[in-house]
């Protein structure tokens, strides 16, 4: 992911800012005694995690077969590239196992060629399209571009107001002018109606942008893009900053969790997908299924 990335991270702050004052309030509506977790990748088809993730010699079309039974989720990008067809979406389906969750980014048409204005059929299309996934489905996601601000803030609303129900959405802010301050008001209207509809927030922690870090839930659902630095030092220490955060909205009423990992051409996500995990059954008492990475000296015993 090249949004906000740095090639030099030495004079960041990573450190995670407080909650937003939304943040509680709706958590505190949750029940924390029932929590879903799902931790994954943004990509099945990397042929670098052959004999490390999958099999030395798996073939390009059992990827997602693989991917399945070592992360229970997915930030599926590629639907924001294009639909896809019916047949494609039966066949996720059938690869996967029960409790497998794909989380769909709405295509681009939508998002930064229409500017979700007259976008009515597509919606429609692309819901139902991936509606067949059934209880596949997980959380969908609107990422809006870096020039849509708070001017087009009625927009926005009118979008989210009529997108269908049946789909989980959250939204992704990237506009400077969410967290500036500057158009307040609007920015409030916005999160006020996210909370009426039950539509949530989507946070991404990138090194060059940490104003997109906002720490703003509009629901008991959290979803978190982490961007990583190739397993740089700092990454770890993040993440275990993410763990003690998510402690405590477990414990304020959080019912579900998507962290997605991305890494520079994600070689090195599957390793930090596995820290999210041990560090979440270590200091949340978890019991969180963990993928089994293997390495070439491994793989190699097994052929």
């Amino acid at each position: 992911m090249d949004f906000g990335k740095l090639n030099d991270i030495s004079k960041v702050d990573f450190s995670l800012p407080p909650d937003h004052p939304h943040t509680q309030t709706v958590l505190g509506r949750g029940n924390s005694e029932k929590i879903g977790i799902w931790v994954g990748c943004p990509v099945w088809a990397n042929e670098n995690w052959c004999g490390k993730l999958y099999p030395q010699k798996t073939s390009n079309k059992d990827f997602l077969y693989y991917y399945s039974r070592q992360f229970n989720c997915i930030e599926l990008n590629v639907t924001h590239y294009r639909i896809p067809e019916s047949r494609t979406v039966d066949r996720w389906y059938a690869d996967t196992p029960t409790g497998f969750q794909f989380c769909p980014k709405i295509p681009q048409q939508i998002s930064h060629e229409l500017l979700l204005e007259n976008a009515e059929l597509p919606t429609r299309y692309f819901t139902e399209t991936l509606l067949r996934l059934e209880d596949r489905l997980g959380l969908c996601f609107l990422q809006l571009p870096p020039h849509f601000s708070p001017v087009y803030a009625e927009r926005l609303m009118r979008y989210l107001q009529n997108f269908p129900q049946e789909m989980p959405l959250s939204v992704e802010f990237r506009h400077p002018d969410w967290f500036s301050g500057r158009f307040l008001p609007e920015v409030e209207r916005v999160f006020e109606q996210m909370q009426y509809l039950g539509i949530g927030t989507v946070i991404t922690d990138v090194s060059g942008r940490r104003d997109v870090l906002h720490q703003c839930l509009t629901n008991s659902t959290a979803a978190i893009r982490w961007v990583g630095n190739d397993l740089h030092e700092t990454d770890y220490t993040r993440l275990k900053a993410w763990i003690a955060r998510l402690k405590t909205w477990f414990s304020s009423g959080l019912e579900k969790l998507y962290f997605w990992v991305h890494e520079p051409d994600n070689t090195q996500a599957p390793d930090a997908a596995l820290f999210v995990i041990e560090e979440l059954n270590r200091e949340a008492k978890l019991n969180l299924r963990k993928p089994v990475l293997e390495t070439p000296k491994q793989q190699n015993a097994l052929f």
